[in-house]
């Protein structure tokens, strides 16, 4: 997709109203620090259009990114980020699953995992609560720079196997360096728009 425009149109905090879009919406989840922003920012050609952060914990909004005035990327809160109260860790949790129960456009949910490492037990339960909530997720791997080649398909069966995802599930390894996986996860929002 040849990127015209992006920009970020409406921040969410846990007390907004969530926006009645007339556009489809894509939404990324991840723990903090999986690379959500770099992705984004990979996706439209961005340097810096969502904000990367050293420190975890950084998103703690629903960010609406509007796309060529045709669709939304929406980044979700990152979850299971420890020096974050339960309390607030709670209250994330509400806002994404009111978003994905009340979305009228949400068309895919990508969940990113990092390659280097089995999903966790946070991961395990986002993966099962997208589901529950009616999307079959794509996973991203992201970090794919950071493993050797020879360790890509093991780690790949680790991740399939720890979120016991089904079999026609997409994974799809990515890096935000070399931009490779790219172009398949256009191919899977263009194709889950079209659906």
């Amino acid at each position: 997709m040849v990127i015209k425009s992006a920009e970020l149109e409406t921040v969410c905090g846990i007390t907004s109203t969530l926006p009645e879009n007339d556009m489809p919406e894509i939404a990324f989840a991840g723990k903090s620090n999986v690379g959500k922003s770099s992705l984004i920012n990979g996706l439209l050609n961005r340097k810096a259009l969502a904000r990367t952060s050293a420190s975890p914990g950084k998103t703690q909004t629903i960010n609406f990114y509007n796309i060529n005035k045709s669709l939304y990327f929406v980044d979700l809160p990152g979850y299971g980020y420890a020096k974050v109260s339960q309390e607030i860790r709670n209250k994330w949790g509400k806002m994404i699953e009111r978003y994905l129960h009340k979305s009228k456009q949400l068309r895919a949910v990508f969940l990113l995992v990092d390659i280097r490492h089995a999903p966790g037990e946070n991961d395990r339960i986002m993966y099962d609560w997208i589901v529950h909530n009616g999307y079959e997720p794509i996973i991203i791997a992201t970090k794919l720079d950071k493993i050797k080649r020879s360790q890509l398909l093991k780690n790949l069966k680790i991740i399939r196997e720890t979120l016991n995802v089904s079999p026609e599930t997409k994974i799809i390894p990515f890096s935000a360096v070399s931009k490779q996986g790219k172009e398949e996860i256009w191919e899977a929002i263009q194709t889950s728009i079209i659906d």
